[in-house]
């Protein structure tokens, strides 16, 4: 095969995406809690969605261009990861904001050092496996919140034909025949097994069925991506996907759908602070769950010209929430909203359902003043008048922002130590709350 260098370059303006990230991550985020919120606050590309449209360009030879493209470090890893396989990885336009892909597959290795940092990675192998026929992939690590098995994933190819065995760690998998399509039920909705097999059955031989297939916004915006490329796809924002594999896909241009689970921080955060705050770029069609969630805490959440606005009314109250697939209250918005739950007048009952690990926020908010019970998948939030500020320690990404989230409505100083976890999936979160009067800054 031919190398990712065989490519052009792109224009001026061009740069190696790990010239955004590489720099050394400042471990530490001070707040200084009690100032309501007032201002605009951009809500970019979903992270969700950007990882799985990032693999996508593994499955054509021609150039793939994102736009309204995150500034992430996850981002800078799944780059880390197509590289390794031969495709250059380049931000370019104003503020890098534009992501081109291209390059021809040199290698289908995907290795431990790299998948290790993020689960996502697990996203290659269906890409690798319709291309190649092959692929050797580590298996994933990421965030600890639970077990998140990729046994969805290797079942659904396996149904294509794929030939898999675990073996020191990583899956090895090959397709000699090349993957043809199937009619595959799955026992219960996985976002990253609908993804995977997605982009696999697009160049399947034959027709593909995915039942119980997972309808969140992010993998309507990759079905829209791959028949921009030429995929043949039906039922898309359904739970039954119909796919049509086709011979080659080809390059295409791609804007990267708001980020839900960004929007829905921010609307928390000007819950919890007070104020108003605009979300700019932000669609109210992606959180319907959510917004009706926050409606009943006290929380206002209002369409306006080129976005949103979020309001505190006349106090919190406590509200019962569950984590439920798409549409329902996504499980990343949990930690968020316990947060808000903490300054609400009575109690409110949390349920998880997706995770079974999803509650490591609860003892560092208990250490701000929260009265939090946990019982196995459920949690009990008794709402307390304030918050008080403490040194706390971030486990994983949603909850590192739930801890942020708390310091802003806790008396005192919060030091949220750890927040590299925050970065993986929200960028500049400091200068955008300190933007609109948040005393916080990076130690």
């Amino acid at each position: 095969m031919g190398s990712g260098a065989d490519w052009p370059q792109p224009g001026p303006g061009a740069e190696p995406l790990a010239l955004f990230f590489g720099g050394c991550c400042v471990d530490r985020i001070l707040i200084r809690g009690g100032r309501p919120l007032h201002g605009d606050i951009p809500i970019r590309g979903a992270k969700n969605a950007g990882l799985p449209l990032m693999t996508a360009g593994l499955l054509t030879d021609e150039r793939l261009v994102l736009s309204n493209v995150p500034l992430l470090a996850d981002l800078d890893t799944m780059g880390d990861l197509l590289a390794q396989h031969g495709i250059a990885v380049e931000r370019v336009g104003n503020e890098g904001r534009v992501l081109s892909l291209g390059g021809r597959i040199t290698s289908t290795l995907a290795p431990y050092d790299i998948v290790r940092k993020m689960r996502a990675s697990i996203l290659v192998l269906g890409p690798l496996l319709a291309r190649c026929r092959e692929a050797k992939v580590s298996l994933p690590g990421g965030c600890a919140i639970g077990a998140r098995p990729v046994d969805l994933h290797l079942k659904g190819l396996e149904q294509m034909g794929a030939e898999i065995r675990l073996e020191g760690g990583y899956v090895h998998a090959a397709v000699p025949q090349g993957l043809r399509g199937a009619d595959i039920l799955f026992p219960f909705v996985s976002v990253g097994a609908t993804e995977n097999l997605l982009m696999a059955a697009s160049l399947a031989q034959g027709r593909t069925v995915l039942s119980n297939a997972a309808r969140e916004p992010e993998i309507s915006d990759l079905a829209d991506c791959l028949v921009a490329m030429g995929a043949r796809i039906e039922g898309i924002g359904t739970d039954q996907l119909t796919i049509e594999g086709v011979a080659a896909l080809h390059g295409a241009e791609h804007p990267i759908v708001p980020d839900r689970i960004e929007t829905g921080t921010y609307a928390c955060a000007a819950g919890i602070a007070g104020g108003e705050v605009r979300l700019l770029g932000a669609r109210l069609d992606h959180m319907a769950a959510l917004a009706v969630a926050l409606a009943e805490a006290g929380v206002e959440v209002s369409e306006v010209e080129g976005g949103l606005a979020v309001r505190r009314l006349n106090g919190l109250h406590g509200t019962d929430m569950k984590t439920e697939p798409y549409p329902g209250f996504p499980t990343d918005m949990q930690a968020q909203f316990m947060s808000l739950m903490c300054v609400a007048e009575g109690a409110a009952m949390i349920t998880e359902t997706i995770f079974e690990n999803r509650f490591m926020h609860a003892p560092e908010l208990s250490r701000m003043g929260a009265r939090i019970n946990v019982h196995g998948s459920s949690a009990i939030v008794r709402g307390v008048r304030s918050l008080q500020g403490a040194p706390v320690m971030a486990t994983d990404l949603r909850a590192s922002v739930s801890l942020v989230l708390a310091g802003l409505a806790a008396r005192g100083e919060t030091m949220v130590n750890r927040v590299y976890h925050l970065d993986r999936g929200y960028e500049a979160v400091e200068r955008k709350l300190g933007a609109c009067g948040a005393d916080i800054e990076r130690v």
